[in-house]
């Protein structure tokens, strides 16, 4: 880690704070002394880098990296605009940096927002930590003119050095001192032209590779302390159950089992902010003697609320809502009941997608030791600042005092925006006066989770006697993802759950959406790219089933709605504007890759979608064969992406990959069902990840783009299974419109092929 004296300085150059609107807000306050080194010699330039006597720079990476590849990226924006060789660079992992607000009570960032979710961790830092690294560049370069009594102007920097026009060179070590101590300039540094970068753009391996691969990175399953107690917990299995008796006698007879606490939950109801559940932690001496303890307590559930809830049930639910409700109008462009009743063709169809769980492989688990005025927390999670919160709420302490570090998280999804494990291992601490790992198993991981939603879909579309697209309607039935939230009013539960800008908005001139909301005791949250997953699997299968109908190419369809290029309001979040012009780009390569339009044969089929997910333009092209016997083989499967401009192609190209492998698992295998009031999957026997031999290569071809980069984490997901359902229809006559696919192609091949699967 940085040096403590280098990291908590007071004095750095650069400072971050948020604005009365949210906005990030670059200040520049006092320059760094000789004071401010550490014993080796170390110079700290403001609170990201930090320059060596041989010439190495630590850089500092401010988000947690849940393998989006942001401990690399983020500090080659800093990097580039520093104008050092990215092999001089040592990147080191920041600890949640909080700081007092200077004319306001409260806290604010030292680093800037320290979240990951949303794919925005790469927009959100484009312009900041490149003007962090420039104006410590400027510094250096300030540096060697008081030095050679020259004209900064006219000097230039390369690979850690700068550089006189006579052909003579300082290397930054040797005026880190001299530039720390400096007084700011006046206006920002000027960025680099485009035309200048050696580092963003270029192809670059994640810094922590080797020891990943080597077993070394430390995730936070790998804390340990010798001193703290490991702790397990037996969790209500009932949405808003609780305890009717407990008999933990035996549980306290397990050798090395230490204590034996009851955790409450929240109420009925009630927003969860903390734990998700009520439960019973067994604290011990090690994992296996406190899962020894919690095999060995004998505890009576009760049902709660929800008891009745079933798969069965909400589908009752849903079929009652569609049939006998109007939804909430969300967007109702134009008359669409006239245009439906003038139109020449109707098509419509129903799609569904079930909850999903995250299933990160590394289930949760956080270390916690709460002190009398001071609170530490080590933990994989997406959202620091809210686990912060969370021990302050329980413990009282300022978060000022805290020392909350993240560690390479194994895999996250938008599960770890939430701190529930957090919380459990800082109340424990607090409750056992000694520092506590919680560790989750696989089944708690299962059984507890923030699911994706459970959504039903009803479209209509029309079109006129020219076969030009006049009418949509798309109409949501969800159990909301915004659930028991403080912050969200009724009023507004659907925003999580529809974006309306979304496609084909704004390029129909009827176009209505609604929203119904599903009853619930599921607890729902964000899954990767939220409901894009739902959404565009069903409007970008639908568009296929619409251009059947109309007997037009599904690819060139796509492209008649788009039209000319041009920007489109888009008030969700990856906005202000929809380009259509950059959407029918993806597409294009997509199809040109997948040889659309070519002859594929008699059992193989071609599919395409594209859709446009918090800023980034995807589009999937497959080429499947489904057999007699329904049996499916993926041949190929092409991506398309643009995500502006590119900071790590190499990161874009992982992250394309993965989001794709995990999308086909999804649509093939995954679902999450209810019965009695509980989860019925347990592990991965149940919900089947895709195996390695079924996953295909995944063909990836990023769009060359000067706009303002996107993240890229999220935006493989959506267009997945459409892609792939698009091209099961071409090879087999079959329209997947329920997932997981699982076993629907064997039982209607069995039979007879026919659409609504």
């Amino acid at each position: 880690m940085m040096s403590a004296v280098a990291m908590r300085s007071r004095r750095a150059f650069l400072q971050m704070s948020l604005t009365a609107a949210g906005g990030l807000l670059v200040a520049r306050y006092f320059p760094l002394s000789a004071a401010d080194e550490d014993s080796g010699g170390s110079v700290a330039l403001g609170v990201f880098i930090r320059i060596d006597p041989d010439g190495t720079v630590a850089i500092g990476a401010r988000n947690p990296d849940m393998g989006q590849g942001v401990k690399t990226s983020l500090p080659m924006l800093i990097a580039e605009e520093l104008d050092v060789a990215w092999s001089s660079v040592r990147v080191e992992q920041l600890p949640l940096g909080l700081v007092a607000r200077r004319e306001a009570p409260g806290v604010t960032w030292k680093y800037g927002d320290q979240g990951a979710g949303g794919s925005t961790s790469i927009p959100d830092s484009w312009d900041d930590l490149r003007q962090a690294g420039a104006e410590a560049r400027a510094l250096l370069v300030r540096a060697a003119a008081e030095l050679w009594s020259a004209d900064e102007a006219t000097l230039t920097t390369r690979d850690g050095a700068v550089r006189h026009p006579d052909g003579r060179t300082l290397a930054y070590p040797l005026l880190t001192h001299r530039a720390a101590a400096l007084a700011p300039a006046a206006r920002p540094a000027p960025l680099k032209n485009a035309r200048e970068y050696r580092i963003i753009g270029t192809p670059t391996r994640v810094v922590d590779a080797a020891e990943i691969v080597t077993g070394r990175a430390q995730y936070g399953i790998d804390v340990y302390r010798e001193d703290s107690l490991i702790a397990v917990i037996a969790r209500c299995p009932y949405f808003d159950g609780g305890i009717a008796s407990i008999d933990d006698s035996a549980a306290r007879q397990v050798a090395g089992v230490r204590q034996v606490m009851v955790l409450p939950g929240p109420k009925p109801g009630e927003p969860i902010t903390l734990n998700l559940a009520t439960g019973v932690a067994v604290l011990a001496d090690d994992t296996w003697a406190a899962l020894k303890g919690r095999d060995a307590l004998r505890v009576q559930w009760t049902r709660g609320p929800h008891a009745a809830e079933s798969s069965e049930a909400l589908a009752r639910q849903i079929a009652m809502l569609l049939r006998h409700r109007r939804g909430k109008r969300i967007r109702d462009d134009g008359d669409f009941d006239a245009a439906l009743k003038h139109s020449a063709t109707v098509v419509s169809a129903q799609y569904y997608t079930p909850f999903i769980a995250h299933a990160p492989l590394e289930p949760q688990n956080a270390f916690a030791h709460v002190e009398n005025e001071r609170v530490t927390v080590i933990a994989p999670m997406q959202q620091p600042g809210g686990g912060a919160r969370a021990a302050s709420e329980i413990t009282g302490i300022d978060r000022l005092k805290m020392d909350v570090r993240m560690t390479r998280v194994g895999g996250g999804f938008g599960r770890r925006l939430t701190n529930d494990y957090v919380a459990e291992a800082v109340l424990l601490s607090k409750l056992s006066g000694n520092p506590v790992k919680v560790q989750w198993t696989r089944e708690d991981d299962m059984h507890h989770d923030f699911y994706r939603p459970l959504v039903q879909h009803a479209l209509r579309a029309a079109a006129d006697r020219d076969g030009q697209l006049v009418a949509w309607e798309h109409r949501i039935v969800s159990a909301a993802k915004y659930y028991r939230r403080s912050d969200v009013k009724p009023d507004d539960l659907w925003r999580g759950d529809v974006y309306p800008d979304d496609f084909p908005a704004a390029l129909v001139p009827n176009l209505r959406l609604e929203w119904f909301g599903l009853e619930s005791g599921m607890i729902r949250g964000s899954w990767r790219a939220p409901a894009h997953t739902s959404n565009a699997f069903a409007v970008q299968s639908f568009v296929d089933e619409v251009a059947q109908a109309l007997k037009r190419d599904p690819l060139e369809f796509r492209l008649a709605l788009l039209g000319a290029p041009r920007e489109l309001k888009y008030s969700s979040h990856g906005g202000p504007i929809f380009d259509t012009g950059r959407m029918a780009g993806v597409l294009k390569v997509a199809g040109e890759k997948i040889g659309w339009g070519r002859t594929v044969g008699r059992g193989r089929g071609l599919g395409i979608a594209g859709h446009f997910t918090f800023g980034g333009y995807t589009a999937h092209a497959f080429e499947v064969e489904v057999d007699q016997g329904g049996k499916l083989q993926i041949h190929r499967c092409v991506c398309a992406v643009d995500v502006g401009r590119p900071i790590n192609p190499l990161g874009i190209e992982a992250q394309m990959m993965g989001g794709t492998i995990d999308g086909l698992s999804t649509a093939l295998n995954l679902e999450i069902t209810v019965k009695e009031g509980r989860v019925e999957q347990n592990n991965f026997n149940d919900y089947p990840l895709l195996h390695n031999a079924n996953a295909p290569d995944v063909e990836v071809h990023i769009v060359a783009s000067e706009n303002k980069p996107s993240g890229a984490g999220e935006m493989g997901i959506p267009t997945t299974a459409p892609a792939l359902c698009n091209a099961i229809r071409a090879a087999s006559g079959v329209r997947v419109r329920r997932l997981p696919v699982r076993d629907q192609l064997a039982k209607a091949r069995g039979g007879r092929a026919v659409d609504g699967v």
